[in-house]
Protein backbone atom coordinates (compact mmCIF):
# COMPACT_ATOMS: atom_id res chain seq x y z
CA UNK A 1 0.00 0.00 0.00
CA UNK A 2 3.01 2.14 0.39
CA UNK A 3 3.41 4.73 -3.06
CA UNK A 4 6.14 4.52 -5.16
CA UNK A 5 7.79 7.91 -3.74
CA UNK A 6 7.33 6.66 -0.26
CA UNK A 7 9.37 3.52 -0.81
CA UNK A 8 11.77 5.56 -2.69
CA UNK A 9 11.97 7.76 0.47
CA UNK A 10 12.18 4.34 2.31
CA UNK A 11 15.10 2.81 0.02
CA UNK A 12 17.18 6.04 0.30
CA UNK A 13 17.20 6.09 3.90
CA UNK A 14 18.05 2.51 4.12
CA UNK A 15 20.85 3.20 2.04
CA UNK A 16 21.77 5.79 4.41
CA UNK A 17 20.59 9.18 2.59
CA UNK A 18 20.61 11.57 5.24
CA UNK A 19 18.24 13.69 3.52
CA UNK A 20 16.10 11.36 2.73
CA UNK A 21 15.47 11.31 6.51
CA UNK A 22 15.26 14.45 6.75
CA UNK A 23 12.33 14.74 3.98
CA UNK A 24 10.92 12.08 5.89
CA UNK A 25 11.13 13.71 9.10
CA UNK A 26 9.25 16.97 7.46
CA UNK A 27 6.43 15.33 5.80
CA UNK A 28 5.26 13.43 8.95
CA UNK A 29 6.73 15.55 11.51
CA UNK A 30 3.39 17.32 11.82
CA UNK A 31 1.16 14.68 12.21
CA UNK A 32 3.23 12.82 14.84
CA UNK A 33 3.46 16.04 17.04
CA UNK A 34 -0.08 16.48 16.91
CA UNK A 35 -0.60 13.09 18.10
CA UNK A 36 1.81 13.15 20.74
CA UNK A 37 0.44 16.15 22.00
CA UNK A 38 -3.42 14.94 21.96
CA UNK A 39 -2.57 11.67 24.22
CA UNK A 40 0.19 13.68 26.42
CA UNK A 41 -1.28 16.90 26.45
CA UNK A 42 2.38 18.79 27.41
CA UNK A 43 3.76 20.25 24.79
CA UNK A 44 7.63 19.30 25.81
CA UNK A 45 6.54 15.39 26.40
CA UNK A 46 5.53 15.52 22.85
CA UNK A 47 7.84 17.33 21.73
CA UNK A 48 10.55 14.28 23.29
CA UNK A 49 7.87 11.57 22.18
CA UNK A 50 8.05 13.18 18.58
CA UNK A 51 11.96 12.59 18.36
CA UNK A 52 12.01 9.57 20.25
CA UNK A 53 9.04 8.17 17.64
CA UNK A 54 11.56 9.34 14.60
CA UNK A 55 14.38 7.57 16.03
CA UNK A 56 12.19 4.59 16.15
CA UNK A 57 11.23 4.89 12.89
CA UNK A 58 14.49 4.98 11.64
CA UNK A 59 15.76 2.23 13.71
CA UNK A 60 12.98 0.00 12.52
CA UNK A 61 12.59 0.86 8.85
CA UNK A 62 13.62 -2.47 7.34
CA UNK A 63 10.34 -3.91 9.50
CA UNK A 64 8.14 -1.90 7.70
CA UNK A 65 6.58 -4.22 5.44
CA UNK A 66 4.57 -2.09 3.00
CA UNK A 67 1.18 -3.50 3.84
CA UNK A 68 -0.15 -0.52 5.11
CA UNK A 69 0.12 3.09 4.31
CA UNK A 70 3.26 4.29 5.52
CA UNK A 71 1.51 7.21 7.78
CA UNK A 72 -0.15 4.29 9.25
CA UNK A 73 2.87 3.10 10.06
CA UNK A 74 4.59 5.97 11.65
CA UNK A 75 1.01 6.72 13.59
CA UNK A 76 1.08 3.46 15.30
CA UNK A 77 4.82 3.92 16.00
CA UNK A 78 4.10 7.59 17.63
CA UNK A 79 0.65 6.28 19.93
CA UNK A 80 2.86 3.24 21.18
CA UNK A 81 5.44 5.42 22.19
CA UNK A 82 2.68 7.83 23.91
CA UNK A 83 1.34 4.45 25.53
CA UNK A 84 4.94 3.98 26.91
CA UNK A 85 5.65 7.50 27.98
CA UNK A 86 1.73 7.61 29.75
CA UNK A 87 3.29 4.43 31.69
CA UNK A 88 6.32 5.74 32.65
CA UNK A 89 5.40 9.17 34.08
CA UNK A 90 2.60 8.32 36.19
CA UNK A 91 2.13 12.80 36.50
CA UNK A 92 -0.16 12.96 33.60
CA UNK A 93 -2.99 10.95 34.95
CA UNK A 94 -5.19 14.23 34.54
CA UNK A 95 -8.54 12.58 35.00
CA UNK A 96 -11.31 15.73 35.99
CA UNK A 97 -14.34 14.83 37.20
CA UNK A 98 -16.71 16.47 34.33
CA UNK A 99 -18.86 18.07 37.17
CA UNK A 100 -15.53 20.15 37.92
CA UNK A 101 -15.94 22.46 34.37
CA UNK A 102 -18.68 25.05 34.47
CA UNK A 103 -18.43 27.62 32.05
CA UNK A 104 -20.80 30.53 29.95
CA UNK A 105 -22.04 29.65 26.73
CA UNK A 106 -21.03 31.12 24.01
CA UNK A 107 -23.00 34.10 22.81
CA UNK A 108 -24.43 34.44 19.43
CA UNK A 109 -22.95 37.36 17.62
CA UNK A 110 -24.01 38.76 13.86
CA UNK A 111 -22.44 37.64 10.55
CA UNK A 112 -19.57 39.57 10.71
CA UNK A 113 -17.98 37.59 13.63
CA UNK A 114 -19.20 34.07 12.44
CA UNK A 115 -15.59 33.33 11.47
CA UNK A 116 -14.31 34.22 15.15
CA UNK A 117 -17.54 32.32 16.69
CA UNK A 118 -16.37 29.14 14.25
CA UNK A 119 -12.79 29.35 15.34
CA UNK A 120 -13.83 29.63 18.97
CA UNK A 121 -15.52 26.63 18.60
CA UNK A 122 -13.01 24.45 17.25
CA UNK A 123 -10.78 25.87 19.73
CA UNK A 124 -13.36 24.94 22.75
CA UNK A 125 -14.46 21.39 21.48
CA UNK A 126 -10.18 20.66 21.10
CA UNK A 127 -9.90 22.04 24.69
CA UNK A 128 -13.25 19.40 25.57
CA UNK A 129 -10.90 17.10 23.73
CA UNK A 130 -7.91 17.62 25.99
CA UNK A 131 -9.97 17.09 28.89
CA UNK A 132 -11.03 13.41 27.84
CA UNK A 133 -8.72 10.12 28.70
CA UNK A 134 -5.65 9.85 26.70
CA UNK A 135 -7.16 6.77 24.23
CA UNK A 136 -10.58 8.67 24.07
CA UNK A 137 -8.70 11.86 22.92
CA UNK A 138 -6.41 9.95 20.69
CA UNK A 139 -9.33 8.30 18.87
CA UNK A 140 -11.40 11.85 18.50
CA UNK A 141 -7.75 13.14 16.92
CA UNK A 142 -7.30 10.44 14.41
CA UNK A 143 -10.92 10.01 13.12
CA UNK A 144 -11.73 13.49 13.08
CA UNK A 145 -8.77 16.21 12.75
CA UNK A 146 -6.39 13.60 10.71
CA UNK A 147 -9.55 12.00 8.83
CA UNK A 148 -8.81 8.40 9.63
CA UNK A 149 -10.46 5.29 8.66
CA UNK A 150 -11.85 3.12 11.07
CA UNK A 151 -9.30 0.79 9.30
CA UNK A 152 -6.21 2.71 9.60
CA UNK A 153 -7.12 3.53 13.54
CA UNK A 154 -7.42 -0.01 14.52
CA UNK A 155 -4.35 -1.24 12.68
CA UNK A 156 -2.45 1.73 14.91
CA UNK A 157 -3.75 0.92 18.17
CA UNK A 158 -4.49 -2.87 17.50
CA UNK A 159 -7.91 -3.77 17.93
CA UNK A 160 -10.74 -4.37 15.57
CA UNK A 161 -11.80 -1.91 13.52
CA UNK A 162 -15.48 -2.79 15.22
CA UNK A 163 -13.68 -2.02 18.65
CA UNK A 164 -12.23 0.87 17.26
CA UNK A 165 -15.48 2.05 16.51
CA UNK A 166 -17.72 1.47 19.87
CA UNK A 167 -14.26 3.41 21.55
CA UNK A 168 -15.04 6.20 19.20
CA UNK A 169 -18.70 5.82 20.12
CA UNK A 170 -17.96 6.33 24.17
CA UNK A 171 -15.16 8.78 23.40
CA UNK A 172 -17.92 11.25 21.58
CA UNK A 173 -20.54 10.37 24.37
CA UNK A 174 -17.79 11.52 26.84
CA UNK A 175 -17.30 14.63 24.53
CA UNK A 176 -21.16 15.51 24.49
CA UNK A 177 -21.34 15.58 28.02
CA UNK A 178 -18.49 18.26 28.39
CA UNK A 179 -19.72 20.08 25.82
CA UNK A 180 -23.13 20.00 27.08
CA UNK A 181 -21.95 22.31 30.09
CA UNK A 182 -20.47 24.81 27.47
CA UNK A 183 -23.30 25.31 25.95
CA UNK A 184 -26.00 25.38 28.76
CA UNK A 185 -27.14 28.50 29.34
CA UNK A 186 -25.90 29.79 33.34
CA UNK A 187 -28.66 29.68 35.20
CA UNK A 188 -28.42 33.29 38.03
Amino acid sequence: MTTNNEQILIDAIKNGDTKAYATLVDRYKDLVFTLALRMLKHREEAEEVAQDTFVKVFRSLNRFKGDSKFSTWIYKVTYNTCLDRIKKNKKHQSDVAIDDYTFNKLDTIDNALENLITKEKNTLIRQCIDKLPEDSSALLTLFYFEELSLEEISKIINVEANTVKVKLYRARKKLAVILEQYFQPKTV
